[in-house]
């Protein structure tokens, strides 16, 4: 599990297409555990080999048909987090490193100090009832970046970005029209499926009947 937290911007050092998927290398500036769990992007992915402080990931041909992982390229910068401790302190929002779809970035305005993103998510690239998830004050992980969203409006949604987010991910390299990662909140998630089984689908309360209950 991660935070949303992000720890370094590393840099892409080879990029490998493999028999069905691809073979990523990334120099993270430390020494990392085989079979550790590191977010890339908001994607998490398993070490499968590390070389002082250059990690290798293998990555599946799903998992480059849902993720943007599939545009790395050498020399390419993307957002690093390693996988939660158990005693470590909980920052961000939970995020599972599971992306939902791709999305676009729509607008990007400063504000100031700050700056507003709006981002956009295509329908070829959407879920299932994506739009339900995307809840104002709500969190969600762009390219493994924890933030609350400001407003929505349908696919469209916009988030206020902090100098300190700006400076310490790739967001200051962004410009519109770029695709990044999206993974809504995984608590609201299990919230709409538990009351999709509770709830039924059909309901033979009427206005009638609230009315003869004293409603």
């Amino acid at each position: 599990m991660f935070t949303g937290l992000i720890e370094s911007v590393c840099k892409v050092t080879s990029v490998v297409n493999a028999a069905g998927g691809m073979r990523l290398q990334i120099y993270i500036g430390k020494e990392a555990k085989f079979g550790e769990s590191i977010s890339i992007n908001g994607v998490c992915l398993t070490v499968s080999k590390s070389v002082a402080s250059t990690a290798e990931f293998d990555i599946s041909g799903e998992t480059l048909t849902r993720t943007t992982l599939k545009v790395l390229k050498s020399g390419s910068e993307v957002n690093i987090e390693r996988a939660m401790t158990a005693d470590g302190r909980f920052g961000g929002h939970i995020v599972q490193g599971h992306i939902d779809c791709i999305g676009k970035i729509k607008n990007i305005e400063k504000k100031g100090e700050f700056w507003k993103f709006t981002f956009e998510i295509p329908k070829e690239t959407a879920t299932d009832n994506i739009e339900d998830y995307l809840i104002p004050k709500g969190s969600i992980a762009i390219d493994g970046v924890s933030l609350t969203i400001a407003e929505v409006k349908g696919a469209v949604f916009s988030t206020a970005i902090i100098p300190a987010t700006y400076e310490n991910t790739i967001f200051k390299k962004y410009k519109n029209g770029d695709l990044v990662n999206i993974e809504t909140d995984i608590l609201c998630r299990i919230v709409r499926k538990q009351l999709e089984n509770i709830v039924p689908n059909k309901s033979n309360l009427t206005m009638e009947k609230l009315k003869d209950l004293g409603f």
